[in-house]
Parts: structure tokens; sequence; C-alpha cells
């Protein structure tokens, strides 16, 4: 069910930013299609519930190719060079062939010790000083992440101020002009990083993926190299910072499953794949454009280009999936949640978030007994965009 008026998602302002869950609950109760206007600025069809936005995450009739974008949604591409995310198959098989080969879970697993030294090296530079007191994004979140990510790609001079606000910007700004001008200078950055790894290769991923070749010889295009770069860098740091921060964010606000994880930290799996569900680090999905039109439960919504955007957040807080979804619970058996997609595109890089996540919320609650939010939940700053989900910042005390 849906309207000829699209539904406004940005002059909900500041409330649905903070917590879109009952503006998506709504409009599930009405039908999984709805014609919005996203904050953004561009006219999108919105897929909310579990069953309709998981089939369209696997539906190769919608492209993820900014080509096929209709030029009247007046909507510009957030990522630079080509990479799998902007890509279809088979072009996307042959990509993710060509990277998966070298972004293996054995060797991301293998980085589980140095995510464990760096985590520790972390809290010991955030609990050194008199205060008691941090903001954890600033002091964990963002630094792990990016660390981690520098190291497995071979980036030790990286400007990560520079890179973090330049990302964030391109990511979540609402000004199109600012998005541009961050995805500007990351290009610029990422072009001179490749022709240093050309000239001075070394034992990490970028230079790997510089050399790499399948049996038939076939290499990643400079156009590709650019675009793989940005995705690792990007999709290696962003959503982390999130995935921490979110889960311990629901820890401190639900006492209770606080306190089952300390007695048993047994449940830290667990404890991170009910984030994934329940807090998510990604909203919706970057863009998808219909290639004809798609019938979803009696809605039609046309071809020809049209913004499609599946609220992956509604989908794992749907209770036809997921019963009393929205208590966060650590004993709920959260497996089935599309927190990383679903389909060709899901998540490459989701056995190491889940590694840094599992290891930093750990040792985090180990190293600051009695931590606590410093600060009013409501009171939160949190990144704006239909993309990226998490606070700005999280104050903590312990």
């Amino acid at each position: 069910m849906t309207t000829d008026v699209p539904l406004d998602l940005g002059a909900l302002g500041d409330d649905f930013t903070r917590d879109p869950y009952p503006v998506y609950a709504r409009l599930r109760a009405r039908g999984p299609v709805h014609r919005v206007r996203i904050p953004e600025g561009a006219e999108a069809w919105l897929v909310v519930g579990y069953e309709a936005g998981r089939a369209l995450l696997a539906d190769q009739r919608l492209s993820k190719e900014w080509r096929r974008a209709s030029p009247s949604l007046g909507v510009g591409k957030v990522s630079v060079g080509t990479s799998m995310l902007s890509s279809d198959a088979p072009a996307h098989t042959r990509l993710r062939r060509l990277v998966a080969r070298e972004f293996t879970p054995r060797r991301m697993e293998r980085l589980a010790p140095r995510v464990q030294e760096m985590t520790d090296g972390l809290l010991d530079s955030m609990t050194a000083g008199p205060g008691r007191s941090a903001d954890l994004v600033k002091a964990l979140s963002f630094p792990l992440p990016m660390a981690v990510i520098c190291e497995l790609l071979g980036v030790p001079t990286l400007d990560r101020e520079a890179f973090r606000t330049w990302s964030g910007t391109a990511l979540s700004s609402l000004d199109a002009g600012a998005r541009g001008r961050a995805t500007a200078a990351m290009t610029g950055y990422l072009t001179g990083l490749l022709e240093e790894k050309r000239a001075a290769p070394g034992d990490d991923l970028i230079s790997a993926l510089i050399h790499t070749a399948d049996d038939d010889g076939d290499q990643l295009s400079a156009d590709e190299l650019i675009g793989m770069a940005w995705l690792l860098l990007v999709a290696g740091h962003e959503t982390t910072v999130n995935l921490i921060s979110n889960g311990v964010l629901s820890l401190l606000t639900h006492p209770d499953q606080l306190a089952l994880l300390r007695a048993d930290y047994g449940l830290i799996g667990n404890a991170v794949e009910e984030t994934l569900r329940y807090e998510g680090p990604v909203e919706t999905p970057t863009y998808r454009f219909t290639t004809e039109p798609l019938d979803v439960s009696g809605t039609v919504i046309p071809g020809g280009g049209e913004l499609v955007l599946i609220a992956m957040a509604d989908c794992d807080r749907d209770p036809a999936r997921f019963p009393d979804a929205d208590r966060f619970d650590l004993t709920r058996d959260a497996c089935g949640h599309v927190a990383f997609g679903h389909g060709i595109h899901y998540c490459l890089g989701a056995p190491l978030a889940r590694i840094e996540a599992r290891i930093a919320v750990r040792t985090l609650l180990e190293r600051c007994p009695g931590l606590r939010l410093d600060t009013d939940p409501a009171r939160l700053p949190w990144r704006t965009g239909m993309l990226l989900r998490g606070p700005l910042s999280l104050p903590v005390a312990w």
C-alpha cells in the first residue's frame, strides 16, 4: 500500500534520525512498499518488513550500477571508481573473485591477536589519565577499526582524521556539494596511494590487489583499484565504528542484558549478533535502481531507474521474523538477520567486523568495571542520512 504524496522522512527531523523504528513499524503495518522523500532530497521507494526486504536484497532485477539511475532522481554517486558495491553480475562476480582470494575469513582470524593488542593500547590510553570518563567513539570505536583496516591494507601514513572527515561527509552529509567535495578529496588521495604502492609494493592487501591475477591473467583495472581501495577503506571502518558504538550503547541502556554478559562472556558472540539485529550499523544499503517493473505484494515499482531503498533496520525489527523484536535480548537466536545484507552483495568484511566487535566490547567491559553512559540517551547526536546508523559521540564513565 502506498500513497501518491511521498512521505517526507527528512521533515520528521531529529526524532526520526534518533529512532526511526516506530516510523518503519507504522509503515510496515500498512504494507511493504512506500513512496518517500529521503533526507538527502531524492524520492525513493522504501521497502519495509523482513520477507519483502530480504527478497529484494537478492533480486538482481535491482541494479547497483549508477548508469542505471534515472536522471530525474537527482542523486549523486557516493563512491569512487568501480567496485563490487557499484556493480552487477557478471562484473560483480569477477570483481568479488579477485578480491575474495586476498580477503579470506582465515586471514581475518589471523588478525585477532593484533586486534586485541590494538584494543589494549587504546584502552590503556583511555584509562591512563586521572579522569574516569571519555567519548567512546573517539577513544575506541573509531580508532580501532581505522587502525585495523589501515594496517591490513598497508596505509601507515594515512591522515586518519582527514580521511574520517571525508568518509563521514561523503556517506552521511545531507549537503550534495559537501558530499561531492569529500568524494573528490578521497579520489585524489587514493590515486596517490595506489601510485606509491605500485612503486614500492609491500606485504599488504592493496599491494596484493595491484598484482593479483586469476588463472586467466585477469587483473583489476586502474579504475577498479581505486574503487576497491575506497570500498575497503571506507566500508572497512565506517560500519565497524557503528557496530561497536551501538553494541555498547545497547548494553548500557539494557542493564539486565549487560549483567548477563558480565556474568558469562561466552555470550559475547550472541551480544554482537543481537546488536547487528537490534541496532545494526547500516540503516539502508547503498542505492539500488529498477531495471524493469517490480511487483511487491501488489504494489508495482516502475522500471526505468527508480530508486529503491530496503530498510534493513526494519527487516531485523519485524516481529513476523523475530518475536518480541523491539527487545534487546542476548539469549535470542538472531540468526537470519540482514545487517550484513543478503545475496551476492553480502558484506565481504563481515568476519572481520565480528572479530573487532567481540574483542572491543568484551575488553572494554573487563577493563572498565561500572561502565555507564555519561549522558541522557535522548541527548546523543546521531549520524544523519539513511545509510549509516550510529551515534556521533558516546560519552561513558567508569
